[in-house]
């Protein structure tokens, strides 16, 4: 079963978090863009998940916020879930193949659309999810308001999204325990001659009977020579007995990302990788412990190289040992050697390891939330060099 659904207050208090940081930032407004496959910003700020069509969310810096969407199903789809009540219809957000509409849609353009949101003409504009903004909305919002600047603002909405109220924690943890119990199932599941595919398939199950809407992003099982990649999908493959197999696991949970990731051996690893897996497993452990309220991101990053280069590891891992997550798998946060970000209580993070030589490649990721004091774990379940008889 769902736990309680997040209440309307903690999206206000969102909304009113945001609109205190775009004072201090001297931002009029600012514009979000969700996708289907990328719905983070729409999920945090109005609990709304777009199908087909696209959307928007408007926020000004003091008032109420609009959200925008494309045609007369989303507009429908939106009154019923959006924690948002005013919503807007924009014919650039429309999906890419839209139909004549019967009867005729009535749209709005930015225009119209600052103008009823805004009490001022703006004249900074703060543009979110600027990587995947489309160029045609852009230039509407640049024909509304063509004095005013435009700013990326993506840190001003991550830096509120960073710091998680007791609500979003209560889903957070649920949809890490769902994961879990997910990873648990396939491992158990999982056999010699098994195809790649055939192991997805029972995480996706445990996922769905659990009560997840879906994955936080699509997951994926690869084994032997498919283990090299950083990014893979499952295959026909089939599973064969002392090889690497590497499970990669999230279930999304009432709009909030889980994740957890194992690497396994049917039988005995190879001595390689039950190396590099040693290793991943120091750099876990050595997270879980340097990973404090009151730490800068970029000593747990150092730490973390400095046990690479013990090694001589240092050149087989992409990124950092460790992310923030939430709406999105991966919100920002990356505690990297530039990072200036220094931990606070309510932060949540992926403690994420991969390392690769080229041939063998497995990652060890494990949730986990910081306290007053120290950090709460969210998975944990065999974090080990795993061989199974």
């Amino acid at each position: 079963m769902r736990t309680t659904m997040i209440p309307d207050s903690d999206y206000r208090n969102r909304i009113a978090r945001l609109q205190a940081a775009m004072a201090a930032a001297e931002l009029d407004v600012i514009v979000t863009y969700s996708s289907e496959s990328e719905p983070a910003s729409s999920r945090y700020l109005a609990d709304f998940w777009p199908f087909f069509d696209f959307c928007g969310i408007v926020v000004p810096r003091q008032g109420e916020p609009a959200l925008v969407t494309g045609g007369p199903e989303s507009y429908e789809f939106a009154k019923q879930f959006s924690r948002i009540t005013d919503i807007r219809i924009h014919p650039a957000f429309v999906e890419s193949s839209a139909p004549d509409w019967v009867p005729p849609v009535t749209y709005e353009d930015f225009r119209s659309i600052l103008a009823a949101v805004c009490d001022y003409n703006p004249n900074r504009i703060g543009v979110t999810d600027w990587n995947i903004f489309p160029h045609l909305i852009l230039a509407d919002l640049k024909d509304a308001a063509p004095n005013a600047e435009f700013v990326p603002a993506d840190d001003i909405l991550l830096g509120v999204r960073a710091i998680k109220s007791d609500y979003e924690l209560a889903v957070i943890r649920k949809a890490y325990w769902i994961t879990e119990q997910a990873m648990i199932d396939a491992m158990t599941t999982a056999g010699e001659g098994m195809p790649e595919w055939q192991i997805e398939a029972a995480a996706h199950n445990t996922m769905k009977h659990l009560g997840a809407e879906g994955t936080s992003y699509p997951i994926w099982v690869c084994s032997g020579p498919n283990t090299r990649q950083s990014l893979c999908r499952s295959t026909d493959r089939r599973i064969r007995r002392d090889e690497l197999v590497q499970l990669t696991f999230g279930a999304k949970y009432m709009g909030y990302c889980g994740n957890m990731c194992r690497p396994f051996v049917i039988g005995e690893a190879p001595p390689r990788a039950r190396e590099l897996m040693a290793v991943a497993l120091e750099g876990v452990n050595g997270a879980l412990r340097d990973i404090r309220p009151g730490i800068a991101a970029k000593e747990v990053f150092q730490n973390y190289h400095d046990t690479l280069s013990k090694y001589g590891f240092e050149e087989f891992t992409l990124y950092g040992p460790a992310h923030g997550t939430g709406t999105s798998e991966v919100e920002g946060l990356w505690l990297g050697a530039g990072s200036d970000t220094i931990i606070q209580p309510n932060m949540q993070f992926n403690v994420d390891v991969w390392l690769s030589d080229g041939e063998y490649g497995m990652r060890y990721e494990d949730g986990l939330i910081v306290t007053e004091d120290g950090i709460e774990e969210l998975t944990s379940y065999r974090r080990e060099i795993i061989e199974i008889a």
